[in-house]
């Protein structure tokens, strides 16, 4: 029985490793397999596609033990690629469940979104979750409609500089760290140092300089007034209630009442399809699953030790970001 054993272990070890010589063997489907079209709702021609954007926006690939998940950016481009060939995708459903992430993913997917829409002239509806807050707000600014769940925190519309610093760890194990530099601000925000009053000063202004585009961006797309862009430029979280008495956003409701605002924007008919891109078949699928591939909403105890995904992916840099939920994944 060991031998068996023994000899089963080898064989797959075997096929994992030798790629090139042995057939392409796939334990879990991850997303080399390509996206399929699944109807959730509705028969009536035209469409309404959902997109679910859920957890730390980057773009960065999230590698895994004998599975790869894309980045979320490559994931929506993805889907927003695919329903740009579909002439019955007249609305796009942003399910946002996000508390934002790096400046340039949040303003890639800003972008991207935009051009979207100008070359297709689809709608956008924007359905916020649990929390739609910093670069979660912010890809939320070229929808035609925004809706806020009852419960959802949304704003913290500005930008944070993140980066370590271990100077005081270094200092207790006796560590130093010696620099050559070409030039006196070349390692600046340097973990290994204290920042100096002038770097301070340049980091801060680049962090205004990133604040003051996520502002300028909220007064085009959501027509506020001084009053309220100084009120909002704080930072600060709000709940739907106050964000719709802002103008952040335009209606609280339920996710239904999203589907129908997509349809009723884009004049489609009530039974109208509402799809979404999947790799993976789900069982009594419905608007409230938000993976694209089987196992990318789960995790695989003997690979993933625990530690939430932004507390080892966050690297020194500026992020549209509700720091304190960036633990969401």
């Amino acid at each position: 029985m060991m031998r068996t054993y023994l000899f089963i272990i080898l064989a797959v070890a075997a096929l994992l490793g030798n790629g090139c010589a042995a057939p392409k063997v796939k334990l879990f489907p991850d997303a080399t397999e390509p996206l399929q079209e699944f109807t959730l709702q509705g028969t009536e021609k035209g469409k309404v596609l959902v997109i679910p954007i859920r957890g730390i926006i980057s773009d960065a690939p999230r590698e895994r033990f004998l599975r790869t998940r894309p980045s979320m950016v490559q994931e929506i481009v993805s889907q927003l690629r695919l329903a740009e060939k579909d002439e019955e995708v007249r609305a796009v459903l942003l399910k946002i469940d996000s508390p934002g992430g790096s400046t340039t993913a949040s303003d890639v997917l800003y972008h991207e979104i935009m051009a979207f829409k100008e070359r297709t002239g689809a709608k956008v509806v924007v359905a916020m979750m649990d929390v739609a807050a910093s670069g979660g707000y912010y890809i939320s600014l070229p929808a035609d409609f925004i809706l806020a769940h009852p419960t959802t925190v949304t704003g913290s519309i500005g930008v944070i500089f993140m980066r370590p610093k271990v100077t005081s760890l270094m200092g207790k194990i006796g560590l130093d760290i010696k620099v050559n530099k070409s030039g006196k601000n070349k390692d600046m925000g340097s973990p290994f140092r204290q920042t100096t009053q002038e770097e301070q000063k340049i980091l801060q202004a680049l962090t205004d300089d990133l604040g003051r585009r996520f502002i300028n961006l909220v007064a085009k797309h959501r027509k506020l007034d001084q009053k309220t862009l100084a009120d909002i430029s704080t930072a600060r979280i709000y709940l739907a209630k106050e964000a719709l008495q802002l103008g952040l956003v335009d209606k609280i409701g339920y996710l239904n009442d999203a589907v129908l605002q997509a349809k009723k924007l884009a004049e489609l008919p009530e039974d109208s399809k509402v799809v979404v891109y999947r790799r993976t078949e789900y069982p009594d699928d419905n608007l409230y699953n938000t993976a694209t591939t089987q196992y990318s909403g789960r995790r695989l105890p003997l690979i993933d030790l625990g530690l939430p995904h932004a507390m080892t992916s966050l690297r020194t840099g500026f992020y549209y970001l509700w720091s304190p939920a960036a633990g969401r994944d």
